[in-house]
């Protein structure tokens, strides 16, 4: 046995996004244990409920994450909606579908990005971030922001995507759809970048449940686990099955990301065929008095939202579980037993968003 250091990981490095610490504990250049922790940027914005009223608490609520702040903000609607039996008009069902399809494309194509630098492969990272301008482009155009979409409410949406904008939009995405071939074309058959992948990082199918992995992690390990299958929104009307690999490394992992992104673009082609007229908001009266559990798709995987009022203006419980607090644990798996300098690319397989885990 080799002599043993602990050697710390974050929460500042190059390659992290965002901060999140691990203790490595290696021999020579093998990490025999990791252990990690948290708790760098915790904002208590799940106190806040006792402050804002639950209509105002939407927009806190897409704060919790500059990434998917779309999703979390539907997350959060569709759990009081649930709470006050509200039915919320078709329409807006499928706007949201097609906004949370282009949040998953901007997140994924900025993971796509950060690997990238990862590897020291500048051009793609350059490349692959221009690209994800030109889907913040769609959004800017349809919601008026970049990051924070302000566009979902309790009881619809806040705004429309006209049919002339709507045909926009698909044109601009046959353009994206094309850029991205060429981006996924190098992450699945360049030498270098499978060099860094294949074998690297494995977890089992068995290890993935067990552990609790979701969303590309999970399926990347062969479990086709998705929460789309709930049919929330507009999901139960269009055509979708989940993505999986079975091997279970990280290019595997990589593999799912780049193929969600052209799922995601079918996905809102759909929804732009089958959306129908009408209205995109009702009227919401009253307070939320009873307790959900609301559970979406983020790009990560799933979210789990815990809602609970008791007939007043400001919710008496809210709770999140965030995709990446449910991939640490499988991460810690794959660290043990790796090289070191494969760690910076293994956390980036799970794709951490730290921000969204300490709220």
């Amino acid at each position: 046995m080799g002599t043993r250091t602990i050697i710390p990981f974050g929460p500042q490095h190059p390659v992290l996004p965002e901060p999140i610490h691990i203790d490595l504990i290696v021999e020579d250049e093998k990490v025999v244990e990791a252990v990690p922790s948290i708790g760098f940027i915790h904002r208590g914005l799940e106190k806040l409920v006792e402050k804002k009223d639950y209509i105002e608490y939407v927009y806190v609520a897409e704060r919790i994450c500059g990434i998917c702040s779309f999703i979390h903000g539907q997350t959060y609607c569709q759990g009081i909606e649930e709470i006050m039996k509200i039915e919320v008009p078709t329409r807006a069902k499928y706007l949201r579908t097609i906004w949370g399809e282009l949040s998953r494309i901007h997140s994924h194509l900025l993971w796509a990005g950060l690997m990238a630098d990862a590897f020291g492969f500048e051009s793609l990272f350059m490349h692959t971030w221009r690209v994800r301008e030109q889907v913040l482009d769609l959004i800017e155009a349809t919601t008026g922001g970049r990051v924070i979409f302000g566009s979902c409410k309790v009881g619809g949406a806040r705004r429309d995507i006209p049919a002339e904008q709507m045909a926009w939009l698909l044109a601009q995405l046959e353009t994206i759809e094309k850029e991205m071939q060429l981006i996924v074309d190098v992450f699945m058959n360049d030498n270098s970048v499978k060099h860094r992948l294949c074998g690297v990082g494995v977890i089992s199918k068995a290890d993935a449940i067990m552990l609790g992995a979701v969303g590309p992690t999970l399926r990347g390990s062969g479990v086709a686990d998705d929460m789309r299958l709930l049919k929330y929104a507009a999901f139960g009307e269009l055509d979708f099955q989940p993505i999986s690999k079975t091997d279970g490394d990280s290019y595997s992992r990589c593999a799912v990301r780049c193929a969600e992104l052209f799922q995601s673009v079918d996905l809102i082609r759909q929804a732009a065929a089958k959306m129908p007229a009408g209205e995109i908001a009702v009227k919401v009266t009253g307070n939320p008095d009873g307790e959900f559990f609301s559970r979406v798709e983020q790009p990560r995987g799933e979210v789990v939202y815990y809602i609970k009022g008791n007939g007043t203006k400001n919710l008496t419980r809210f709770r999140a579980r965030t995709p990446t607090f449910a991939n640490v644990p499988p991460l810690v798996k794959m660290l043990a037993g790796c090289e070191l300098a494969d760690v910076p690319v293994l956390v980036l397989t799970i794709d951490p968003c730290i921000s969204c885990t300490e709220r």
